[in-house]
């Protein structure tokens, strides 16, 4: 019989969830695909522990919560630099740590990057609706009860067997103002080209207001010619679609999965990694490439 460890949220942090992969194929029912922002940093941290890679991990997001570990585990903490410690010791990311029965994992002040991720080896008995247990933006009281984590919130994990520490190569400092290669989105040429050059000439901040569902992000407003709204149509996540007051919206993980806005432009894939790691007030640029 493996040993479980519950994990006790003394203190939730800022905004604590449970996310995996998300909810993929579900989007023509209207359900967000949802899972972790940055999913390179998840599916490592998941590898460090040996738990597979669309396993449950907790993103947190620039300030921690304080856990309570009632059993000896490993976990391993990728992404952003939020100074973990346990017990007041600063413990190392990307590598395989083993923490102590009774021990208490804190962070401190943040470093770099927005979303941090912290794996625990074994298996996560979380509820999971739709075949994933990331926390789901609407109902979540109702569909993900336990990955919207609040304080004195209890997480149990089944032990597996130790494995052999593993570490990986961090990757370079999260940088606060970076470039990203966008497709022309849907209505592409419903914009003048006065205003695609103004978009793609301008440095954008990452507004305050901004979440897990979009980022707004701040500039000198575009000029629509032509204040129509699109009929309500589908949108993936990185679609960048811009309001009637010309300020352009960018749709994350947890984003609704229709929108009336025209969409001026969709980020790559590979990029919305780079961006789940921008905080407020950062910067970013868009590249077009056809």
């Amino acid at each position: 019989m493996h040993n479980s460890s519950t994990l006790h949220f003394l203190k939730a942090g800022l905004w604590t969830t449970v996310q995996d992969k998300g909810r993929v194929g579900h989007q023509a029912s209207g359900v967000p695909v949802s899972g972790a922002m940055d999913q390179t940093a998840a599916q490592l941290a998941n590898w460090l522990v040996g738990n597979s890679e669309d396993h449950p991990v907790l993103e947190i997001t620039l300030l921690g919560p304080s856990i309570q570990i009632n059993h000896t585990v490993q976990i391993a903490i990728t992404g952003a630099n939020l100074s973990p410690m346990v017990n007041r010791t600063p413990i190392p990311m990307y590598e395989t740590v083993a923490i102590k029965e009774g021990a208490i994992l804190k962070f401190g002040r943040i470093q770099n990057g927005c979303r941090a991720y912290l794996s625990v080896g074994g298996e996560w008995m979380v509820q999971r609706w739709l075949g994933s247990a990331s926390a789901a933006t609407t109902s979540t009281a109702k569909l993900t009860p336990d990955s919207l984590i609040k304080k004195d919130s209890l997480l149990t994990i089944q032990a597996t067997p130790f494995i052999e520490k593993r570490n990986s190569p961090p990757p370079p400092d999260y940088e606060n103002s970076i470039v990203v290669n966008v497709l022309p989105g849907p209505e592409f040429d419903q914009f003048s080209s006065h205003t695609i050059a103004h978009f793609f000439s301008q440095t954008y901040t990452i507004a305050n207001d901004s979440n897990r569902m979009g980022y707004r992000l701040l500039g000198k407003e575009l000029s629509i010619e032509s204040k129509q709204e699109v009929i309500s149509s589908g949108i993936v996540v990185g679609t960048i679609q811009v309001s009637n007051a010309g300020q352009p919206i960018l749709l994350m993980r947890d984003a609704q999965t229709t929108g009336g806005y025209p969409r001026i432009a969709v980020v790559l894939p590979e990029e919305l990694d780079h961006l789940a790691q921008l905080k407020p007030g950062e910067a970013v640029r868009f590249c077009f490439i056809s």
